[in-house]
């Protein structure tokens, strides 16, 4: 029987052949350094590197929050799109909650991976979030000194199927997003002021927000029934006309103006508005802005679908004439950049170059004079349905009856309160408060006749101060214009007389 014995190699020739493939290696590198191009090393090394990988050529997709001025829309639906392929084998994920929303929201954290499958295409989605030295042109008031965070998707797959990702993948990805997004969303009002942000959700760059959470609808509107019954066809057809203003070369916008005395209902109607049409609402205070580019920074970081209300439009900003205000911004530019916001600036964006910067928004403005507001706000375009907000009518006492006091048939005291709010001025805020302050329908409605009864007679009172008034100032008019009547002969004579002088 024999027996093989294997003998292992010495260290020394081990070495050796180390050395000898290192030099022919160093030696083939050199020689393919001289003779082959850069680019088509490059090639090689990719070739031979997915090879051995096995991985498939990858093409990356990079969706940043930003484009511009205005968020990416892809983002935004990548964002909502990403919270349904969430699974178990990620390790970092980011919860938030704010006061009044009702369900917790769950989101990858920065640096973490999706994976999805889309007709047999496998799709990687990533999660960036980096500084940059640059600031960030959507945040208004942050310091030059101060690091940016710029956000981002990664989408990486094989780059065969390029053509198929851009045409079905993202269309598909848009589409499902905008339902989720609709099936689970709850409407927001958002706020700025002077830069100072109150933690919101950010879903509006600039703007921050709460959860809409107004109980208003048109069922509990005590407003005139012909005039409810009108807006709400308007809204209606609005929604509906995508393709009539894109085939009239028109942007699709509309704006309101709700003109009356204060507690008539403005704000209440906003609300409804909102809750009527499933809109965001964006409240804008005009007197907290420094200048129109200020302006238009705000209104393009609006979302489409929304309501843009600028409350007391008479009152908000010192507008003067627009004319005036050109020709000031003219010479003011030629030294030095914007400082102020001029009406010019304000009615360039209601229907200028920057009103088709959206679409689907409504803008309504809100005022208690309307006699005070600038003729050129008040034109179709701007202002395209004035709606007067009066005070409280028998319709809408009886709204109010039915919404605050359960009475939904006749009462005894009916026709005596409606006869008295015919005969005096009061708001529906006021009656509204009255029916709220007793317990039970005999002491509230027996509280609102006693103060129908007092404001009729202040009013009565203040009228007769205004005519005793307008009496004293016609006699006064009157003797003024006797006694004009009396020295005009003198008046006559004296010219003879220094005509006569003259001559001599």
């Amino acid at each position: 029987m024999f027996t093989v014995t294997e003998k292992m190699p010495s260290a020394t020739s081990v070495l050796s052949a180390y050395a000898s493939f290192a030099g022919s290696m160093m030696f083939v590198r050199s020689i393919a350094n001289e003779f082959i191009p850069e680019q088509f090393r490059t090639y090689l090394s990719s070739v031979f590197y997915h090879v051995l990988t096995r991985e498939p050529y990858l093409l990356t997709f990079v969706i940043q929050e930003f484009d511009g001025l205005t968020r990416n829309q892809v983002y935004d639906a990548s964002e909502i799109f990403l919270r349904t392929k969430i699974t178990p084998n990620i390790n970092r994920l980011r919860i938030s909650k704010a006061p009044r929303d009702k369900n917790v929201s769950v989101t990858i954290e920065k640096g973490q991976e999706i994976m999805d499958v889309f007709e047999e295409i496998q799709l990687k989605w990533r999660y960036v979030c980096s500084e940059s030295e640059k600031p960030n042109p959507n945040d208004l008031y942050q310091p030059n000194n101060v690091k940016s965070e710029q956000k981002s998707f990664e989408l990486s797959f094989d780059k065969r199927h390029r053509d198929k990702v851009l045409e079905s993948y993202i269309p598909y990805l848009l589409r499902k997003s905008k339902q989720l997004k609709e099936e689970n969303k709850v409407l927001k009002l958002h706020t700025y002021e002077n830069g100072i942000y109150y933690g919101g959700d950010g879903n509006s760059g600039v703007w921050s927000s709460i959860n809409l959470e107004h109980p208003a609808t048109f069922d509990t509107l005590a407003m005139d029934p012909e005039v409810k019954q009108g807006l709400m066809e308007d809204l209606e057809r609005f929604v509906k006309r995508r393709e009539f203003y894109k085939k009239v070369g028109k942007a699709w916008k509309r704006g309101y103006l709700l003109y009356g005395p204060p507690g008539t209902g403005k704000s209440s109607l906003i609300a409804a508005m909102a809750n009527y049409l499933n809109f965001d609402i964006y409240d804008l205070e005009l007197a907290n802005l420094q200048s129109n580019s200020e302006l238009r920074n705000l209104l393009v970081a609006t979302n489409n679908r929304s309501i843009l209300v600028i409350e007391d439009i008479d009152c908000s900003a010192d507008f003067s004439d627009r004319d005036t205000d050109q020709q000031a911004d003219q010479c003011y530019n030629r030294r030095q950049p914007e400082t102020k916001m001029t009406l010019s600036g304000l009615l360039n964006f209601i229907d200028g170059l920057w009103s088709s910067c959206g679409d689907e928004r409504i803008i309504i403005f809100t005022t208690n004079h309307k006699d005070k507001l600038d003729p050129a706000l008040l034109r179709p375009g701007r202002m395209d349905m004035h709606i007067h907000m009066s005070y409280c009518t028998p319709k809408g006492f009886r709204l109010l009856a039915s919404n605050y006091l359960s009475i939904h048939k006749e009462h005894k005291l009916f026709g005596e309160i409606e006869q008295l709010i015919q005969e005096s001025q009061i708001t529906p805020a006021e009656v509204a408060e009255e029916l709220m302050k007793r317990e039970g329908v005999e002491k509230s409605l027996g509280g609102l006749v006693e103060l129908l009864k007092r404001r009729k007679i202040e009013q009565n009172e203040v009228k007769g101060d205004e005519d005793d008034k307008g009496t004293t100032n016609e006699e006064q008019k009157r003797e003024k214009l006797e006694i004009e009547e009396v020295k005009r002969p003198r008046r006559r004579n004296c010219r003879g007389r220094g005509m006569r002088l003259r001559r001599w």
